[in-house]
């Protein structure tokens, strides 16, 4: 079976400064699969070139249309939390009233029924998070594009959003490939954890995760988790040979 997303043999490079090489994976339908990785080694440039808004110097992405969640929510204070997630659908040319009805179906799924009249600045940060997602989510593409989604958000709300986005995707099956630091969040929602490393960013290892769900935080406790949790932090060390494949553990 054919990967509903592919990547194959990616270069980006800005000038002379090369972000990306040769970076190569697949998606299938409905996955989550998490990318890692060290700060600046081109995480983010990688969604972007998923996104569409940065073409690649050398290889070849195949996607459906995606739909990009930035790591900012970017709710804008002057318009009402329904307006906020009408906005990508008007901004497509779907007109104002249909695009406000269509967002508002999503309302009670996603924990915000109620707050449709409300400001952004009236929202805790957990809803505003909800909000942005359901503006991404909203404009019906069948591949979601998460940039650190959660990684403002203090300890305690972080825990019950990736809770609430674990209950999300698997009622919708999107297939997500989501960006973060957070080692245990990535093994605690994906299918998969890609390690980028190195400057020019190279695929370090594509690492499953074969652990049963849905997911509760006490499984972090779970010996199996552990060797997971090592694995990844194994090969996100410096020191670890680039386009290493861990083998599927025990």
């Amino acid at each position: 079976m054919s990967d509903f997303v592919s990547v194959e043999h990616v270069d980006v490079r800005f000038g002379d400064r090369a972000v990306l090489e040769a970076v190569t994976f697949g998606l299938a339908k409905s996955s989550f699969v998490s990318i890692i990785g060290p700060s600046g080694c081109g995480k983010s440039t990688l969604l972007n070139v998923l996104a569409g808004t940065v073409q690649p110097s050398a290889g070849a992405v195949r996607s459906p249309r995606a739909a990009h969640m930035p790591q900012k929510d970017l709710l804008l204070p002057w318009r009402t939390v329904l307006d906020n997630t009408a906005l990508g659908l008007e901004v497509q040319g779907v007109r104002r009233a249909e695009a406000r009805a269509r967002a508002a179906e999503l309302f009670a799924p996603f924990g915000l029924d109620g707050f449709e009249r409300a400001w952004p600045e009236q929202l805790s940060g957990g809803m505003r998070q909800r909000a942005a997602l359901l503006r991404t989510v909203v404009q019906g593409r069948p591949v979601l594009l998460l940039d650190e989604p959660f990684g403002a958000l203090d300890a305690i709300t972080r825990i019950r959003m990736q809770d609430w986005l674990q209950r999300m995707w698997q009622e919708y099956r999107w297939t997500i490939l989501m960006i973060t630091h957070d080692i245990r969040e990535a093994i605690h929602l994906s299918d998969r954890v890609i390690v980028l490393g190195g400057r020019p960013a190279r695929v370090r290892a594509d690492i499953e995760i074969d652990l049963p769900r849905p997911r509760t935080s006490t499984l972090h406790a779970d010996p199996h988790f552990g060797r997971i949790e090592l694995s990844v932090s194994a090969a996100l060390d410096q020191g670890s040979p680039d386009n290493l494949l861990l083998p599927h553990l025990p």
